[in-house]
């Protein structure tokens, strides 16, 4: 069993934090962010930062507990230094670019795919074939990258759709004559 809870969260300077009840408020040059802790995790203020701990031992807290610790960290994390995915458009004629508050992919389609961004979220195209899509929310960025994705998964043949950073994808031998 992970014991991730008992991990101190360390608060850097350049985040503020404050808590009200159950509910914790945090703000950094990423932008702010709330948490409302479960009722089962009280939170220790230290010199650092702050350390939860779990009212009872059930497996349910403890499992609450170590999702707590992370969720905590990785806000604290996203509103330092923020969070950035990368996709790779690989395939003849894929490419995308970034227009005010809209995304535009030409994926093989016979129509192109636009994607309103988000506010808190910025999408970049540095190249026609990179997106690069940044927030402070880890969440967030992960679940755009996801839905963008979705629109032309790789393909195990060619090799060819969308493909995040550092993802490996699986080739398969085609037919044989």
């Amino acid at each position: 069993m992970s014991r991730v809870g008992k991990n101190e969260i360390v608060v850097p300077g350049s985040v503020s934090w404050s808590q009200s009840g159950q509910v914790l408020s945090f703000k950094g040059k990423m932008g702010a962010e709330d948490y409302s802790l479960p009722e089962s995790i009280t939170l220790e203020k230290t010199e650092k930062g702050f350390k939860l701990t779990p009212t009872n031992s059930t497996m349910a807290v403890r499992t609450l507990w170590g999702t707590t610790q992370r969720n905590l960290s990785n806000i604290i994390k996203g509103l330092e230094n923020g969070f950035t995915v990368n996709i790779e458009l690989v395939g003849v004629g894929y490419r995308a670019s970034v227009a005010g508050s809209t995304l535009t992919m030409q994926l093989g389609f016979s129509h192109d795919v636009i994607y309103d961004i988000p506010s808190g979220i910025t999408i970049k195209c540095e190249k026609p074939t990179s997106i690069a899509i940044t927030g402070a929310s880890k969440q967030k960025v992960g679940q755009i990258a996801a839905v963008l994705r979705n629109h032309r998964p790789p393909e195990p043949y060619k090799g060819k759709g969308m493909i995040r950073q550092n993802e490996f994808v699986v080739r398969k031998e085609g037919k044989k004559k």
